[in-house]
């Protein structure tokens, strides 16, 4: 439940306080007679991502289980790299996300086209939608079918709901850019056991070579694949399921959070750890390089700027914390 509600958490909070910005800047132009069609873009959005969890829960009970495991590997696969550019891209883009929506805004409101304000919206929240689908899906399927892992997801969309709406009114200030810094690291983590899943799936699948497969070395005394060092790289890299149970609650806990199983595959550790020392590293550049933030002062235009920089992107306003009250006005404190 922790992974998925905080991986809720961080998602929903990114869509919510893109569809604040959305409706804070059609607020001040004064526009507020199209924000129904924002709204029906952004349920559109919701309703494509529930449609494609559905399609991928149920529609697998019509497949083998080669097939259910190649088609599981595969999308693991796919949700590990759109977290894994979500992560750079907000890093990159956050400082620039606020100006792109307006500009958005102002080209659909000149065409003066229904479509194209149900479009931005639907554009605005279907990425985020169809990313935590994609990541939800493929921790389900490596935690089983867990009443608590879909409870998880659903609670920290709710509260992301509830803290984008209360930050979107001014009644509650919280440090964003630390969050998102935070929650980002936490997403390399678990896009890395997404990854050790995806391989295991791959395996069982005859995908990728593994002790599932022929490639496997065999111990000649027990004749099971072998496990350890002699068993690189396409047999077992340890094996401690009799000191911690698959399903014990340490087990279970260790795979959520770090992407540890009791027993993997030398190619699970392997793709485990580059995962972590590429993209961890990077990650942490990015953060220890980002340039300071300007220091010019913050005027009453700025509705939802401090939102929208602290996803984890320099920031063009002041790091003050003093913004002109107001229900379209997103604050942060400390962002800096």
């Amino acid at each position: 439940m922790l992974a998925t509600f905080l991986i809720g958490l961080r998602e929903g909070l990114e869509a919510a306080l893109v569809v604040g910005i959305l409706v804070a800047y059609l607020t001040r132009v004064g526009r507020r007679d199209v924000l129904p069609r924002l709204w029906t873009g952004v349920g559109l959005a919701i309703a494509l991502a529930v449609g494609i969890g559905a399609i991928l829960t149920f529609g697998a009970y019509a497949l083998t289980s080669q097939a259910q495991e190649l088609i599981g590997g595969l999308l693991s696969l796919v949700a590990v790299g759109m977290v894994t550019w979500m992560i750079f891209w907000m890093q990159r883009t956050g400082r620039t996300m606020k100006r792109s929506l307006e500009g958005g805004i102002d080209r659909a409101l000149a065409q003066g086209g229904l479509w194209a304000i149900v479009a931005i919206g639907f554009v605005s929240v279907a990425r985020e939608g169809i990313e935590t689908t994609l990541l939800l899906w493929s921790m389900v399927q490596s935690f089983g079918t867990k009443p608590e892992v879909l409870t998880g997801a659903l609670l920290g969309l709710a509260v992301a709901a509830l803290v984008g709406w209360l930050l979107a009114r001014g009644m509650v200030r919280i440090d964003l850019r630390t969050f998102f810094a935070w929650t980002g690291g936490f997403l390399v983590i678990v896009a890395a056991g997404v990854l050790a899943y995806a391989i295991q799936d791959l395996q069982e699948a005859a995908a990728l070579p593994g002790p599932f497969t022929t490639a496997a070395p065999v111990d000649p005394v027990t004749g099971v694949v072998a496990t350890g060092w002699s068993a690189f790289p396409f047999g077992w890299a340890f094996d401690v399921r009799t000191a911690i149970p698959p399903t014990s609650t340490l087990a279970v806990l260790l795979q959520a959070t770090v992407g540890f199983m009791p027993q993997m595959s030398w190619l699970q550790v392997v793709a485990w750890a580059l995962y972590i020392a590429i993209v961890g590293t990077y990650f942490v550049r990015g953060l220890v390089r980002r340039p300071a933030r300007a220091t010019a002062a913050p005027d009453a235009t700025t509705t939802a700027a401090a939102a929208a920089d602290a996803t984890g992107a320099p920031a063009e306003a002041s790091t003050s914390t003093s913004t002109t009250p107001g229900p379209s006005a997103p604050e942060t404190q400390g962002a800096a």
